[in-house]
């Protein structure tokens, strides 16, 4: 894997011929449509405003790709969802997270699919699949977010009816302000370690959406759902109860993973802008690139990216083989967020005041790029995984 700003798949056939089109639509018919509606990352998200994405990405075959055949994906594998998943970072769009479906879409339901019966997987998946429907997750809480397990948000079972009465408030919850329903997870009332996977329609009584914190990327995607004895009906149990954490954790290590190309694609971004800026910005009536300075800074940057960038593709591989690279997730997730965010810092600075301006792109990265340092599990979270792991007794 050698370095690039614009990587070549020729090797792979497949991908190569997706990622050309992606850059096409991305470059092409996806900016002029934003471009029509005045899109800025500070747009609130509606339905109006996604679905036409939703359903050309779907037409051109980009929506849900990597779903199997028998769902109407390509059945990539998780290197070749990476590299779409970074070229879509990449371009700078403001809608892209909805071309491969993760506002709302197949991507943010993952591998929880899996776990569907056929009565959820018709009422609730299959929809989201094609566009039709979109989901949120809803799992953190105020005073849980790391430590998922201090949620207050409990069920309580109705004998009678076999309903469960969910009750409690969640936050940060990404796509609730167009999504139809949530995945939430719960803790069994009056157990201290039991935890259940709900799907909860987000116009039943005793459910309130309301507008969630603005993150500092200055993004309008998220949502609370406060549930005040909201009715979740027994066939909207995800598995059995006790496998909400399962089903809500599980996907940590391969989302751990699948977030890392998309940062590294806004640091590739970042570096293309800050290269183009000091080959026309000029300081004393020459380039600021011909400043020493200046030189290292982007060789820094460089250096850092494919270096994050070659781990976590090797990482993605090994995953690919069958292997859950348990200690590699945790190592890619904590290099790219520090790496990322070095390179942006660097960016900004390279830029001046420009780089300071609400309105810049790079200003804007930064702001998006600081927020994965915490978002995901924090890059403290992540050493404590790696630790753990290395000093664990053998077996």
């Amino acid at each position: 894997m050698l370095f690039s700003l614009r990587p070549d798949y020729a090797a792979d056939p497949l991908l190569d011929e997706l990622v050309r089109a992606l850059r096409d639509y991305l470059d092409g018919e996806l900016a002029a449509y934003e471009a029509e509606h005045a899109v800025t990352p500070a747009t609130p998200i509606t339905r109006a405003l996604l679905e036409p994405v939703w359903r050309r990405s779907r037409e051109l075959g980009f929506y849900g790709v990597h779903l199997p055949p028998e769902l109407g994906g390509r059945g990539l594998t998780y290197t070749r969802l990476a590299a779409l998943k970074e070229e879509v970072a990449a371009s700078g769009r403001v809608l892209g997270h909805s071309v491969l479906g993760e506002m709302g879409g197949p991507l943010r339901v993952g591998d929880i699919l899996a776990a569907a019966t056929p009565h959820q997987l018709e009422r609730y998946f299959l929809p989201v699949v094609r566009g039709e429907r979109a989901c949120c997750f809803s799992l953190t809480e105020t005073d849980a977010g790391s430590d998922v397990r201090a949620m207050r948000t409990t069920a309580v079972r109705d004998e009678s009816s076999g309903d469960y009465l969910l009750t409690g408030h969640k936050v940060f919850s990404s796509a609730g302000p167009v999504a139809d329903f949530a995945i939430v997870i719960a803790r069994m009332d009056g157990t201290a370690k039991t935890y259940s996977a709900f799907l909860v329609d987000l116009d039943s009584p005793g459910c309130q959406v309301l507008d969630g914190a603005t993150p500092m990327s200055g993004e309008h995607i998220e949502s609370d759902i406060v549930l005040s004895g909201c009715r979740v009906p027994a066939a909207n149990l995800l598995g059995g109860e006790g496998d909400g954490l399962l089903l809500g954790l599980g996907r940590v290590n391969v989302n751990r993973l699948l977030h890392c190309p998309s940062v590294l694609g806004m640091a590739r971004r970042a570096l293309e802008l800050t290269l183009e800026r000091v080959a026309t910005r000029t300081v004393g009536g020459a380039p600021l690139a011909e400043l020493q300075s200046i030189q290292h800074k982007v060789a820094d940057m460089a250096t850092s990216y494919y270096a994050a960038r070659a781990m976590t593709y090797a990482a993605l591989a090994a995953l690919d083989t069958g292997t859950v690279p348990r200690l590699e997730a945790f190592m890619c997730k904590l290099n790219v967020a520090e790496s990322a965010f070095r390179i942006l810092d660097d960016a900004v600075q390279i830029h001046g005041k420009e780089g300071l301006s609400q309105g810049n792109e790079v200003e804007f990265l930064f702001r998006k790029v600081r927020m994965f340092r915490v978002l995901t599990g924090t890059s403290e979270i992540q050493k404590n995984g790696i630790a753990k792991l290395l000093l664990r007794p053998a077996p």
